[in-house]
């Protein structure tokens, strides 16, 4: 059964449905002044630390400060997995300090974004996790024995004096050594551009936004299943076909 992507784009919005068998399966909307900021990753500062809560106010320069839990910050995560005691997090971060956070929920009314401080940039085929160095394998590749070769396989692609580790996912099924190699490559290069922004950008600025929802959907949705693409503009048509030969 094949899959159609069908991208509706206005002035105001963009609309992405996944169609199959006559019926939309997925329907999918982003505003152009509403972009959401689920995954950008900022340098923000910490503004208010509230011991009481186990949390803290950054602040990223979206209007209202952010806010983070002792349960995003990647030490408290570590110390979990050990089973220690965890850190208090007025022990963690301070007042004034220059943090580099991710947004993981996008503001919502009063309420500001929800950070976190556990990093990850997704690629079509893998997820990279600077801060976490396993090779994990997405659940919904059900084959223990496939699960295991695609963990060899990119454990054997990554350098040894790589610090970071990485997500599989389900994309990654039939893919080639030079495929997962080039994404691979593309992931560390977006990171070395964050680590640079964040070397010389002032706090409060943008180091990674994630792509548009067209460019979202060749990441994420086009697979083996897959039957045509309809895009009804001719201006983002050519920026995916730009952007794809990019990537």
């Amino acid at each position: 059964m094949t899959e159609d992507i069908l991208i509706n784009v206005t002035p105001f919005e963009t609309r992405v449905a996944l169609v199959a068998q006559g019926a939309v399966q997925e329907l999918h909307l982003e505003r152009s002044i509403q972009r959401g900021q689920v995954s950008n990753i900022y340098l923000g500062k910490v503004v208010r630390v509230l011991p009481g809560m186990q949390s803290a106010f950054v602040e990223i320069g979206l209007g209202r400060a952010a806010f983070i839990h002792i349960a995003d910050l990647r030490e408290n995560r570590s110390e979990r997995a050990l089973g220690v005691t965890p850190t208090p997090i007025e022990k963690l971060i301070f007042e004034g300090q220059s943090l580099m956070v991710q947004v993981i929920k996008d503001p919502l009314g009063t309420k500001g974004a929800r950070l976190s401080t556990q990093i990850s940039i997704a690629g079509r085929m893998l997820v990279y996790l600077p801060h976490e160095p396993h090779i994990g394998i997405s659940q919904k590749i059900g084959s223990e024995t496939e699960r295991q070769a695609l963990r060899d396989r990119v454990q054997a692609l990554v350098p040894s004096d790589e610090t970071g580790g990485f997500i599989v996912r389900t994309q990654a099924e039939g893919a080639t050594d030079e495929e997962l190699r080039a994404d691979l490559a593309y992931l560390k290069k977006l990171w070395a551009n964050v680590q640079q922004g964040a070397r010389t950008l002032p706090v409060t600025s943008l180091l990674h936004q994630d792509l548009t929802l067209a460019q979202r959907v060749l990441r994420d949705m086009v697979s083996p299943l897959t039957g045509q693409i309809l895009v009804d503009s001719r201006s983002v048509c050519a920026e995916l076909r730009t952007w794809a030969v990019i990537y």
